[in-house]
């Protein structure tokens, strides 16, 4: 395909479907980080084609994609193994009347990477999964309130997460403080948790790792917090789930609870386990994930979930094509080597430009993150929005962060290493002179905030 990198001036056609979007959608996308507020003004409005590591706006020029469709396309996009499955299964029909000989297929090839669970059921987005863990919890233990990392972003849309959050609008107190927060990899901070309600709290919901881990200065690692965690809940007759949602195909393969040889009630699945198709999965033991069944004659029954999409058939063959790709080829292996790759060239362009202090850079192969600071040496939205301004402008879409795929090549990393040390010469001129003489329009904002 084609790639023109001309101006990066919006064009009225730009600047129209973004106007017709805002009109017929709210916030013009279709989840809050894909937002006009989350980028620069010189973003491009949408994305017209992706392929491999590449997309391509409105106007025809492309870009290397960073973010990959929010971490959830972990092979590439428009990947073909995962195409051809895709298009066998829509020649077949999508959705049926009663359950796609494929679900079999599926469930059994999606459990057999985890020894740990017995049962799962899918569904189309991670807060139906991370709801419906929630739901369980409270339907095996009687109880009703949940904890989970008060410094973790996000877990579901649904009200037991939201309600303690900046954007609690719309939600009952009563249900709000059903909910509580414990600091993330912080077993004191938990246990007083179960101290000060005891025999009140039904489940921990946690993600296992973040980039940050990698950097972290706690007492413990991750796995040794997780399995002292789960033994913690278990003690206190929780029940503890294990949110894969962004680790799953990422940190291992599958995900963190095979790495650290994890044994939770629960785990919840979704981003990269099609490389970018709809598909959620919840997991779980099967004393537990028995409760939303309707064998056991008598049984007080429990609604989990119910959806009409849940198994569209096309998106189970994506995550069987995913998984077979991951089963016969090095895509862990190869991804974090990109993250590695990345991670030591941008750290010398950093350091070149003396700019350690500003500007740093984590050190987690499996999704490379980035923080920008002022002159003061504090965050700051500004900076950072500078600094995705400038990488946009060369045709990187960046966001703030690096997630490899399988697509990705060593030439896309010294392509964005290339880009990012000019970059580094505008920010440290904005550091001398402030980002707002060379910022195009206004700062990228937080998605958790009460105020518009």
């Amino acid at each position: 395909m084609k790639c023109y990198n001309g101006s990066d001036r919006t064009t009225k056609y730009s600047s129209e479907f973004s106007s017709k979007l805002h009109a017929l959608i709210p916030g013009g996308c279709h989840t809050y980080s894909k937002g006009d507020d989350q980028f620069p003004l010189i973003a491009p409005a949408a994305i017209s084609r992706g392929l491999g590591s590449t997309v391509w706006d409105l106007e025809g020029k492309c870009y290397l994609d960073c973010s990959m469709g929010l971490t959830s396309v972990s092979l590439g996009h428009a990947y073909e193994p995962v195409l051809r499955r895709v298009n066998e299964q829509l020649r077949l029909g999508v959705n049926f009347q009663r359950p796609a000989e494929i679900e079999l297929e599926t469930a059994e090839k999606f459990l057999s990477l985890v020894p740990q669970h017995q049962m799962i059921k899918f569904a189309k987005n991670g807060s139906t999964v991370t709801s419906a863990a929630v739901k369980l919890a409270r339907a095996k233990t009687g109880r009703s309130m949940v904890a989970f990392p008060g410094n973790h972003p996000f877990y579901s849309y649904d009200d037991w997460f939201i309600g303690r959050t900046q954007c609690d609008k719309g939600v009952p107190t009563a249900i709000s403080d059903l909910s509580v927060t414990f600091e993330a990899c912080n077993l004191e901070s938990l246990r007083s948790l179960f101290s000060r309600y005891p025999g009140e709290i039904a489940c921990v919901i946690t993600e296992p790792e973040k980039s940050t881990c990698s950097d972290c200065l706690c007492d413990h690692s991750p796995g040794e917090f997780l399995k002292a965690a789960i033994e913690l809940c278990h003690e206190n007759g929780a029940l503890f789930i294990l949110d894969e949602m962004v680790t799953g195909f990422k940190t291992h393969f599958p995900g963190s609870i095979s790495k650290y040889e994890l044994s939770p009630d629960l785990a919840t699945w979704g981003k990269g386990i099609a490389n970018g198709f709809s598909f959620c999965a919840l997991t779980g033991k099967r004393d537990v994930m028995a409760l939303g069944g309707i064998l056991n004659e008598g049984q007080e029954k429990v609604f989990l979930i119910s959806s009409t999409h849940g198994a569209e058939t096309h998106s189970l063959g994506a995550a069987i094509a995913t998984i077979d790709e991951f089963l016969t080829k090095d895509v862990i292996g190869h991804n974090h080597r990109i993250g590695r790759y990345l991670i030591q060239g941008i750290r010398e362009v950093i350091r070149h430009h003396k700019l350690s202090a500003y500007v740093e850079v984590s050190n987690c192969e499996w999704l490379v993150s980035f923080n920008f600071r002022d002159s003061q040496k504090k965050a700051c939205l500004g900076y950072r929005t500078l600094a995705m301004q400038e990488m946009i402008r060369a045709g990187i879409l960046f966001q703030g962060s690096f997630v490899p795929c399988y697509s990705h090549s060593i030439s896309d990393v010294n392509k964005f290493i290339f880009t990012f040390k000019g970059m580094l010469e505008v920010y440290s001129q904005a550091l001398a002179a402030g980002y707002e003489q060379f910022l195009v329009g206004k700062p990228i904002k937080p998605v958790f905030r009460r105020y518009l």
